[in-house]
């Protein structure tokens, strides 16, 4: 298939295709005669992996890992499970980072709906943040 029916098929861009082509994550494509890309199902495959693993948060260099131990001749699962555990506890921390914000957030509105406008220092810039702190 030529890359735009690639591009469809896997609902990514001609562009982002050839970046991966670039990055070594996808193998370059063989040229026909007539000098277009030619795509075999191979192709799709790993495009919908990375898509998949995109989603599930790795990033294009830990694909890139994943992909250089499976064309090692190995089994990339063990690997995959690992970055993904890792994946996991790194949003478990994210989220009790938000959660911190989000009483911080609280707090400085709660704080700002007691203040005056007028009260503003002129040479401050913005009352409600500074004295949310004091």
């Amino acid at each position: 298939m030529q890359i735009r029916d690639l591009a469809i098929a896997s609902g990514v861009t001609a562009q982002t295709i050839r970046f991966y082509e670039r990055r070594s994550l996808l193998d370059h494509a063989e040229r026909g005669g007539n000098g277009y890309r030619r795509y075999n199902e191979a192709a799709l495959s790993r495009l919908r992996f990375i898509r998949s693993a995109q989603t599930a948060g790795l990033t294009l260099a830990e694909l890139g890992g994943i992909i250089t131990v499976r064309e090692a001749g190995e089994v990339p699962c063990e690997h995959v499970s690992n970055l993904l555990l890792k994946r996991l506890a790194d949003v478990r921390r994210r989220q009790q980072e938000l959660v911190l914000l989000e009483t911080e957030l609280q707090h400085i509105i709660d704080a700002s709906q007691h203040l005056d406008p007028g009260d503003c220092e002129a040479g401050g810039v913005c009352h409600v943040i500074t004295h949310a702190h004091q």
